[in-house]
């Protein structure tokens, strides 16, 4: 019964599927490079046309915290989420003109709301898109995302930046701390959501 449990969490949270041609490759802002790393291998193997990485900096912050892993490589100074993650994809093969900008917002909420924004503003249709984020924050991306774009297919493409994962979470305390955080965060941060979509 307790692994019934575990995995229920576990599928909950760490979303991942196939990865299909898309319209687009969204990158919610960090300031880890994988998910940039993969963003840029999907859009060289021609999986999408652009890639839109997203993100100011932290709402609980007065900047860009900074770079969080593979400091060696990634040595700019840089203002903003965006302007790493631009740095992450051309450092990783994806042409300028193809990264598109969204460097206001400030949460993964904004992430969603600020990209839609971007994309209606050059007037593209997103059918289907890859979302890459971090693997326990795939839900709850994946939640705002698909609230912003409803009529477009996600494909998840999830990526690990600090050892937490689907098999090892329950055993050690910083991953339950951030699973069971990321299982709180899904519940409370739609209570408003939800009362202004029912409204």
């Amino acid at each position: 019964m307790y692994e019934a449990f575990l995995n229920q969490i576990t599928d909950f949270i760490f979303v991942e599927t196939p990865v299909e041609r898309s319209d687009i490759i969204f990158v919610p802002g960090n300031g880890y490079p994988q998910m940039a790393e993969r963003a840029a291998g999907l859009w060289k193997e021609g999986l999408a046309p652009y890639v839109l990485p997203s993100g100011r900096y932290s709402i609980l912050s007065d900047g860009f915290a900074g770079v969080l892993d593979k400091k060696e490589r990634y040595t700019g100074s840089y203002d903003t989420e965006w302007a790493f993650l631009r740095d992450a994809l051309m450092k990783n093969g994806v042409e300028e003109p193809y990264i598109l900008k969204e460097d206001q917002a400030t949460y993964t909420y904004e992430n969603a709301i600020y990209s839609r924004k971007v994309t209606d503003t050059k007037g593209l249709e997103i059918k289907k898109a890859i979302l890459c984020c971090k693997n326990y924050h795939a839900r709850r991306c994946l939640l705002y995302y698909q609230l912003l774009f409803p009529q477009t297919k996600f494909c998840v493409v999830a990526s690990d930046t600090d050892g937490i994962n689907r098999e090892n979470w329950h055993r050690q305390e910083r991953g339950i701390q951030a699973v069971l955080g990321e299982m709180e965060r899904c519940g409370s941060q739609f209570h408003q959501i939800i009362k202004d979509l029912e409204d």
